[in-house]
């Protein structure tokens, strides 16, 4: 990935290069990954539920009630965990049901079982041993960045602080992680709740075993967490003092249901880990997901809970990660490492220094190598993309340099492969190091520079040749050109109820950690999946040294005291958008020595219609001498978070702007005596200049500075009413053809008056995508003859937080019957797959939601999609689409 930014400069926001109608799939994708008919019904109390009987459970209760009603339901699961979630996951087979379970008194919330990818893996490579003598020192370069090392220098090690890694489980056997499983080993117990055969879309299987060997995501997470020190690769976990417990949610492969994630939770709260960490998550951008909010109240109840703010950097803003969207939760964003651990081939020939290439162990090619380019052109973008030309000699005894561009690596290594090739080097067509895919061919990536030198000696025919020492030859690669700054693929928030996400950032851009010895045993990943558990471990140091008590104030704690992170290599640009890198880039020694205590860690201001300029906070000196503060404003870049003249989002990087918010205080100088607590007012005001068009979202730090601590606090806010963004996408420019639309049988255009049988495949399908988010998605039939005028009515701020559902009427339209309704709904990416939440379908089945058959007759869809902060009783707040008739006929 690219890891540019562009600074100082509006974007245009785009989508997908144009998608062709003949590959949406007719089938019905939910736009929030909604698994049908399963609901996480949560319980207040059993009052009113059956009158005078006493009931062995609140469970016993809800389903006496549902067979009154008479539904239909199944029990997936319960939860009985008071104060954060007493209730059950339901199977239930229509949204009457759910109507039926709404109206039992003591039901609190009902919300649809979603399902969460596996994490992705980004710039993995793996090697074999822990001992293998060709792999040097890592110089820890992450523990440098962050002030771990200052910590484990002073003997704090996270010892006597449990940590519960929710995860794909964990390879016990590991020699850095205890060679072992249960009491007296690093790994004190965990719980498999699906198996190794669980793809998400089948029966977990779950044991008391949490082992993992086939997949290894959850022991690199354990090995930055907690693998040993003193092992010849030099690294060691930030915590490696602290006890870890594994609870495995995730099979080989595939996804997991949120049901199994609330419940993975609940299970290490009452196991009594002092930490939970997720490196997990899927695209929401709201903040209430089952598993959010129950790991938002864990973290109320005095736990600290770490979650991934996601890899979805290149999508843009707006597109928070759930569970990490959790009100009080960590939500943990991704710094680049300041070095890259690669390794060196030696030039012989010409005077040339070492060619780095990103392997964690050497190529395996035993004798120097004469060079071959497969095109004398750097600049060519499709370099053996195509086959090589008939006078190309046999290339098996030559490396062969390709460009990097246009087609796959595999491709173009089995092109010249197919000319007797066998060792290859790619070179960089820009941006930095990372990881690239390479199937069974012996190839590795260098950089741009140095492809071009050998690339540029092959034209000039020197005389020179690459040998690869097999000892010795490893580096931390110092990186120059992305080091330090936000990863590119770190998702951008906030929620679109303006919550901060991320809350912090820490080290998780090629991170060299632990792998299960049947996966090589170490290897390279980078991900907010790695910088995640780098904060659960800074935790366990901060829990282990302020004490446990210190919990509920740790993410403000580590807030105040990060460090600002920049948002490019070149003086003058801005500071990153807090809606990327949080509050920053955690410092851990400052975390632990500092005697002053600011709190709140983050202020937010809203949008413009709900503006909150007049915010407090407090300065506490737990020192033993008078302290005296200086008060300043310190900015960040203006984040353009939609393209200028356009409704999409501006794809990362996101332009930033020097267009700051105006900040003054009531004082710009305190002094606060030992003990005591300042309070310290402070007013903004949103940047003057801005499109509002383009929903700025400002941010920066308020700076409070004494000779010995530099502290801040950090707030962020939107240039513009969040109500007035367009939800549907009503352009032409992701399909070359307009949306929303009613696709035919065949997946062509529906237009108007077209009929259906509405058996086997002849049913129309309703093709759209969201711009932006909406709390509520709804489809119904109506009448061909059916019109509609949207109307613009004034918010209600409090009916949004107590919604009530729109009538069964649209401007007197009356509604035929419901086909789909969806909540808490993410924005749709410009990916040209729905795989990758780039679109939506609904595809007809005969039937309503609630199983009725759809009679013979004439129809249009009414799409309906409400806008954010809009009333969800006022219909006027909703974006509306109506589509072409259609008829449905006897077969």
């Amino acid at each position: 990935m690219k890891l540019s930014l562009l600074s100082f400069a509006f974007g245009v926001a785009s989508v997908a290069a144009t998608v062709p109608l003949s590959s949406v799939e007719k089938s019905t994708v939910a736009p929030n990954n909604v698994i049908p008919g399963e609901y996480i019904v949560e319980m207040s109390n059993v009052q009113g539920l059956g009158g005078k009987r006493a009931y062995a459970s609140v469970h016993d209760a809800l389903y006496r009630s549902l067979r009154k009603r008479g539904v239909s339901f199944g029990v997936k699961k319960e939860y009985n965990q008071p104060g954060i979630m007493v209730g059950a996951t339901l199977k239930v087979s229509s949204p009457q049901d759910v109507e039926q379970i709404a109206s039992i008194a003591g039901v609190e919330a009902i919300r649809p079982v979603v399902a969460v990818p596996m994490p992705k893996r980004i710039n993995q490579f793996s090697v074999s041993s822990p001992n293998d003598s060709r792999i040097t020192a890592d110089s820890e370069t992450t523990h440098v960045m962050t002030g771990v090392d200052k910590a484990h220098a002073a003997g704090i090690t996270g010892e006597g602080i449990k940590i519960g890694i929710i995860d794909t489980g964990i390879d016990y056997n590991h020699p850095l992680l205890g060679g072992g499983f249960g009491a007296g080993f690093k790994v004190i117990g965990g719980y498999d709740f699906v198996g190794d055969a669980y793809t998400g879309s089948n029966t977990p299987v779950p044991d008391d075993d949490p082992l993992d060997t086939c997949n290894g995501h959850g022991t690199h997470v354990a090995g930055i967490i907690g693998a040993n020190p003193d092992n010849d690769f030099g690294i060691s976990g930030v915590a490696y003092g602290a006890s870890l417990a594994s609870y495995r949610l995730f099979g080989c492969s595939g996804f997991v249901s949120d049901d199994i994630i609330v419940d993975a939770l609940l299970r290490g709260y009452n196991d009594g880990m002092d930490i939970l960490t997720l490196s997990l998550g899927g695209v929401e951008g709201w903040t209430e997901s089952s598993s959010a909010v129950v790991a938002s109240r864990i973290a109320d109840q005095g736990r600290v809970v770490t979650i991934a703010a996601g890899n979805d950097g290149a999508y843009g803003s707006w597109y928070a990660s759930s569970p990490g969207t959790g009100v009080d939760v960590i939500a943990v964003g991704s710094v680049n490492n300041i070095a890259i651990p690669v390794q060196n081939a030696t030039v012989q020939g010409v005077d040339h220094v070492p060619i780095p290439y990103l392997e964690a162990l050497p190529l395996n090619i035993s004798s120097p190598r004469p060079i071959y380019a497969t095109s004398t052109d750097t600049t060519v973008a499709d370099d053996a993309c195509s086959p090589l030309p008939d006078d190309t000699p046999d290339l098996s005894d030559y490396l062969v340099v390709i460009r990097r561009g246009t087609c796959t690596f595999v491709t173009k290594l089995a092109n010249a492969a197919a000319k007797g090739a066998n060792a290859f080097l790619v070179y960089n067509n820009g941006g930095s190091f990372s990881a690239i895919s390479v199937g069974n061919y012996t190839a590795a990536l260098i950089s741009e520079a140095d492809g071009d030198f050998l690339v540029n000696a092959f034209a000039s025919k020197e005389n020179i040749t690459i040998s690869f020492l097999q000892s010795g030859s490893a580096w931390m690669f110092p990186d120059d050109t992305s080091g330090g700054l936000m990863s590119s693929f770190s998702t951008y928030g906030p929620t679109y109820d303006m919550y901060f996400k991320p809350a912090v950032s820490a080290p998780g851009g090629n991170i060299l950690s632990t792998l299960p010895i049947a996966l090589g045993s170490y290897g390279v990943e980078s991900g907010t999946s790695m910088a995640t558990p780098f904060v659960a471990g800074s935790a366990a140091l901060l829990l282990q040294n302020r004490g446990k008590d210190t919990a509920k104030s740790l993410r403000s704690l580590l807030q105040t005291t990060a460090s600002n992170v920049a948002s490019s290599k070149t003086d003058g640009d801005p500071l990153q958008t807090v809606s990327q890198q949080g509050a920053g880039l955690i410092q851990v020694d400052r975390a632990i020595s500092t005697k002053t205590v600011v709190s709140p860690g983050q202020l937010t201001l809203n949008d413009t219609a709900h503006f909150e300029g007049f915010k407090t906070f407090t300065i506490k000196n737990t020192g033993s001498k008078a302290v005296t503060y200086r008060i300043s404003h310190v900015p960040a870049g203006t984040a353009t978070s939609i393209g200028s003249g356009s409704i999409f989002v501006s794809d990362g990087p996101v332009p930033l702007t020097t267009q700051y918010a105006q900040v003054s205080f009531g004082l710009n100088e305190v002094t606060v005596f030992p003990g005591a607590t300042v309070p310290v007012p402070v007013w903004f005001e949103a940047p003057h200049g801005v499109e509002a068009s383009t929903y700025p979202v400002y941010s920066g730090f308020i700076q409070i500075e004494s000779p010995g601590e530099t502290l801040k606090v950090t707030y962020l806010g939107v240039a513009a009413s969040l109500k007035d963004a367009a939800v549907i996408d009503n352009t032409d420019e992701y399909f070359g053809s307009p949306i929303p639309a009613l696709l035919g049988a065949s997946g062509e255009l529906a237009g108007n008056n077209t009929s259906y049988t509405m058996q086997g495949d002849d049913v129309p399908a309703l093709l759209y995508r969201l711009a932006f988010g909406s709390a509520h998605v709804r489809l119904d039939l109506v009448s061909k003859d059916s019109t509609v005028s949207p109307t613009h009515s004034k918010r209600d701020w409090w009916n949004w937080w107590w919604p009530q559902k729109p009538s069964n009427s649209y401007e007197k339209v009356p509604i035929i019957g419901t086909l789909a309704e969806y909540d808490y709904v993410p924005r749709n990416s410009d990916a040209p797959t729905s795989d990758d939440n780039g679109y939506n379908t609904y595809a007809f089945t005969g039937s309503f939601a609630n199983g009725t058959a759809i009679a013979v007759g004439e129809y249009k869809v009414l799409l309906r999609a409400l806008k954010v902060t809009g009333n969800p009783a006022n219909e006027g707040d909703y974006e509306t689409w109506l589509s072409p008739s259609f008829g449905v006929i006897s077969g």
